[in-house]
């Protein structure tokens, strides 16, 4: 038996053109790295590309938003879900926003070492965008002694810039003198700096405090108007791009400061769908997606207008592979990277003799595929102690090993996310039932025009179940690959069973080609076991009712298959 430990492979052509996206200093857009779970984007951007971005003149900030979703990530001892992150308990967007925050600082504090970001490119930047008078007053009058403060009152017709500079050394005598050496290395051995540029730097260093505090100031002004949007459930750009204002600064500060070949600063986002699902603790800022949006809006308009940063944002949510780009403006507004891992030829190379002999990866490819994290987990399995204790006594095959593997998909990740897709579909019931969903959904035709019309649980989880379990055949019988831009209809996107499957993460949708279709092998062959399943646990009533749906109202996606000769 193949006894070798596990290593990470190369990808050259991807490393390729995320190498080039991440060498340049500013770039006109951001670009998403996308792809079904399981085909190794975190492996690749942690364990291949990271260190390199980080020598010599490259900085990058890695933010990874799940890392405080405890029970299921690598830092905390857990393996990555395979289902959407949307079926975890959703982490406090005031964690997320801190963690984002704290990356950027840092980052800037980089800047404000090597010199390239002093305090007037701060005042500059921030002036540009806000109004600072009142702030810088509220801020001098609070760092300033009741006993001085009819001495040192300032006039209203001082500029702003001599407000600044006033702020700036007031805020000074309040920061620990040795807290900021340590940050920007002033008293580090065999580092000499003249007196006029450590003064130069502990300045750009203040100023970057003062930047962050005015904008803290002028969002306790907004926190009554964020308040009552939160309520009524309105929505603000202003109010929104507030709460975005200060990494946005920091981002423009980081990209007007990168300098080839001395500072190349650069920003990883893994994971960034799950910032669309952070909740509020407070109202002390807009809902998590409003957040996401207005974050990645201004990214968009920063790399359009001056260029920015390279920023590369990784996720495992096809939201991002076609919608987004419509949604934020045209096809192209994203530099968009999809992998899928390895095609079967690919694998085979990397894995046979190494890992499995001919004959067990005939029987892997067959029934999992080629997913990287498939075949990891699977090999693991294959050399834990307790399996092959229990070949020894029971004389099992590798085939029974990959009969577990597929039970423990089954168990742990397919039944759950159908479940959560069946209380998606009753939730559209009840809203259909209050009419919260647009009539053109529910337009003559669709196979889910007619939910219950009463708020009994048990009638809309069956109504659930019946569409649920049709739509998962109509799927079979297109082979599990469904062209939705085939005949430019998007009509598929419609059915609330697709849009369900699609958020629970068992269903990807490509962006090229433009197919709906399981995130692997392995979870087709379980989709195509709950179907049977639910199949056989039918009485008569209920078979009858889907017999029903699946001749008079039943889905019919065969049209949308992508054919020989299909050319439209």
């Amino acid at each position: 038996m193949v006894n070798k430990a596990w290593r990470i492979i190369p990808r050259p052509l991807l490393e390729t053109v995320l190498n080039n996206h991440a060498q340049h200093h500013r770039v006109p857009q951001p670009l998403i790295l996308h792809g079904p779970r399981g085909v190794g984007k975190t492996t690749l951007i942690r364990e291949r590309l990271l260190d390199k971005w980080n020598a010599g003149p490259h900085l990058t900030g890695y933010v990874d938003f799940a890392e405080s979703i405890v029970d299921h990530h690598p830092l905390h001892g857990h393996s990555f879900p395979w289902t959407s992150w949307s079926n975890c308990p959703p982490p406090a967007l005031s964690t997320l926003r801190t963690q984002l925050e704290n990356c950027l600082e840092s980052m800037a504090e980089k800047g404000v070492k090597l010199g390239t970001i002093s305090s007037q490119q701060i005042f500059t930047t921030l002036s540009k965008w806000h109004g600072l008078n009142t702030a810088l007053r509220r801020i001098l009058d609070a760092n300033t002694p009741t006993t001085s403060k009819s001495k040192t009152a300032v006039s209203e017709k001082v500029s702003t810039s001599v407000l600044w500079s006033r702020a700036v050394f007031a805020l000074s005598a309040r920061l620990n003198a040795k807290e900021i050496e340590g940050v920007l290395g002033l008293g580090e051995k065999g580092k000499n700096v003249s007196l006029e540029e450590a003064s130069y730097f502990r300045e750009a260093f203040w100023a970057l405090k003062l930047a962050k505090e005015v904008l803290r100031i002028q969002q306790e002004w907004r926190a009554n108007a964020i308040k009552h949007l939160n309520r009524v459930g309105g929505f603000s750009r202003s109010l929104a791009n507030s709460a975005t204002d200060w990494p946005c600064l920091l981002l423009e500060l980081l990209s007007s400061a990168a300098e080839i070949g001395y500072f190349q600063p650069k920003l990883v986002i893994n994971n960034v769908e799950v910032l669309k699902h952070a909740v509020l603790t407070d109202n002390s800022t807009v809902p998590g997606s409003v957040y996401h949006d207005s974050l990645i809006w201004r990214m968009i308009a920063l790399g359009a207008n001056e260029r920015c940063l390279p920023i590369i944002l990784v996720t495992s949510d096809s939201y991002y592979s076609y919608r987004a780009s419509a949604d934020f403006g045209f096809p192209d507004i994203f530099i968009s990277r999809e992998t899928f891992g390895w095609t079967p030829q690919e694998a085979k190379m990397h894995m046979v003799v190494d890992y499995f002999n001919q004959h067990e990866w005939n029987l892997v490819v067959e029934v999992l595929g080629p997913s990287p994290r498939h075949l990891f987990e699977l090999y693991a399995l294959k050399q834990s102690n307790f399996c092959l204790k229990v070949m020894e006594e029971t004389s099992s095959t590798f085939e029974d090993i990959i009969d577990a593997y597929l039970a423990y998909l089954q168990v742990t990740v397919v039944n759950p996310a159908m479940d959560k897709a069946l209380s998606l579909l009753q939730k559209f019931a009840e809203d259909a039932r209050n009419r919260k969903i647009p009539k053109d959904q529910l337009r003559f035709g669709a196979p889910w025009r007619h939910p219950p019309h009463t708020d009994n649980p048990a009638m809309q989880l069956e109504w659930a179940k019946l569409q649920l379990t049709d739509f998962v055949q109509s799927l079979a019988n297109t082979e599990f690959g469904v062209n939705y831009l085939a005949d430019y209809s998007l009509e598929i996107l419609d059915d609330p069973s697709a849009v369900a499957l699609v958020e629970v993460g068992l269903l990807y949708a490509q962006r090229e080609p433009s197919f709906l279709r399981p995130i692997s092998r392995g979870i087709e062959r379980c989709l195509v076991r709950w179907l049977v399943q639910q199949r056989l646990q039918m009485n008569f009533q209920c078979s009858l009712q889907y017999l029903w749906q699946r001749v008079i109202r039943g889905r019919s996606y065969r049209h949308l298959m992508l054919q020989v000769g299909y050319n439209k």
